[in-house]
């Protein structure tokens, strides 16, 4: 495997990864009451000994209303030590670590907000809100996007100071930026509603301010969904016009995924949830809301590379680093990213089932992961141990009651 290309160093802007593959942000689960936990720290220092070049640390809110659930991190300066505890133990294997930052926007579970309704790139009726209980949702005003776009900063500048190699802007599955860049979300009438290019520019305008804050230091990249898989969404074109701006705008590398939270969760992951998946969730908003989206689902079925044909039409927009994420459950398939232009190939679920499994490609161990997509490691994520796949023994409850060691 040592000639391998995929297991070969890269540079992401000025962060040097030992081959090229990132674990995804996917919920852990693992920070209860927004506490970085022992079983954070463990899941993630367990995929850096596994092989991956970079772990991502998923859901960092820029700020108390940017949270989507109140087990979710906040990055602010209560968080720095304990998360230095994840980067340094994600460091001593080896590889790089990568904070999320995100803001939910309209798409938000929490109690309360300081805010009446919570804001969004144009007001009106809030879809998300079917599930929470805000139907309505307000936008936001240029004061507020420029606090906003401030918080983002702050946000990237925490990440640095714990020890992180990098962010990832969130700009998919309809959290607040995704909210600006799709059709059906952003009626806005000023510079930043319009075209494809013209509702990129709120978020490219957040990416510039972090990369000139952090972008000497860590790379930057977006997470980006190729197609939002729903009637009046945004499609494949729409975000090889928005990879444009992005890459002169000049992020480092964009991670692209796709559907969205509400409206096409299953698109995200290539299949439908079970039936018997909802049964390990007790919260009384998402059970119902679960139930509701797989029954709304169409029928499908798991494929690999089930985002191949958006992602390549992306590909051939831009010449930037992309990332490709979607289903690549085998050394074939990510071979075949790798054949068709992507520099980096992100995994979830697959190294959810196995932690080591890019070491076992590398060696020569395993061409294929075990994973089923069955999708119930997406609901553990409620469970009092967090994610983790069923096909493994659990998780350690306790270790998700402990703080991180600072």
């Amino acid at each position: 495997m040592a000639e391998d290309p995929l297991f070969s160093e890269w540079r992401i802007g000025p962060l040097r990864l030992r081959n090229r593959f990132i674990k995804s942000a996917t919920n852990e689960g693992m920070a209860r009451g927004g506490m970085v936990s022992r079983a954070l720290v463990e899941h993630h220092r367990g995929i850096a000994a596994g092989g991956a070049a970079m772990t991502t640390v998923a859901y960092c809110a820029i700020s108390d209303d940017g949270r989507t659930f109140v087990d979710q991190l906040r990055l602010d300066a209560h968080s720095i030590a304990p998360l230095r505890v994840l980067t340094e133990a994600v460091h001593l294997e080896g590889a790089a670590a990568c904070a999320q930052i995100t803001h939910g926007g309209a798409f938000t579970f929490l109690p309360e907000l300081s805010t009446r309704y919570p804001r969004s790139a144009s007001g009106g009726f809030n879809a998300p809100g079917v599930l929470s209980g805000r139907l309505f949702k307000t936008a936001m005003t240029k004061d507020e996007l420029e606090a906003v776009a401030v918080q983002f900063v702050a946000a990237a500048r925490t990440a640095r100071e714990a020890g992180f190699d990098a962010v990832e802007i969130h700009m998919g599955h309809g959290y607040l930026l995704s909210q600006f860049l799709s059709p059906a979300y952003n009626r806005r009438r000023d510079t930043y509603g319009g075209d494809a290019a013209a509702r990129a520019g709120y978020p490219a305008e957040v990416l510039r301010r972090v990369l000139d804050a952090v972008g000497h230091d860590l790379a930057v990249s977006c997470k980006l969904s190729v197609t939002e898989a729903f009637k009046g969404g945004g499609t494949a074109d729409d975000a090889a016009a928005i990879a444009q701006v992005l890459e002169q705008a000049g992020a480092h590398l964009l991670v692209l995924s796709g559907g969205m939270n509400v409206e096409s969760p299953w698109a995200i992951f290539g299949s439908p949830m079970p039936s018997a998946a909802t049964d390990t969730i007790q919260n009384p908003v998402i059970k119902p809301a679960t139930r509701a989206m797989r029954l709304c689902a169409p029928k499908i079925e798991f494929r690999e590379l089930y985002l191949r044909e958006h992602s390549l039409k992306v590909r051939a927009a831009v010449n930037m680093p992309l990332a490709y994420l979607g289903g690549v459950q085998s050394l074939d398939a990510a071979r075949q990213a790798r054949d068709d232009g992507f520099e980096a190939i992100v995994m979830g679920r697959a190294l959810l089932h196995d932690a080591e499994l890019i070491n076992k490609f590398r060696d020569g161990l395993a061409v294929r992961s075990g994973c089923t997509a069955c999708n119930e490691c997406v609901v553990s994520m409620y469970s009092p141990g967090g994610t983790q796949c069923v096909l493994r023994p659990p998780n350690d409850p306790a270790l998700n009651r402990l703080p991180a060691a600072g």
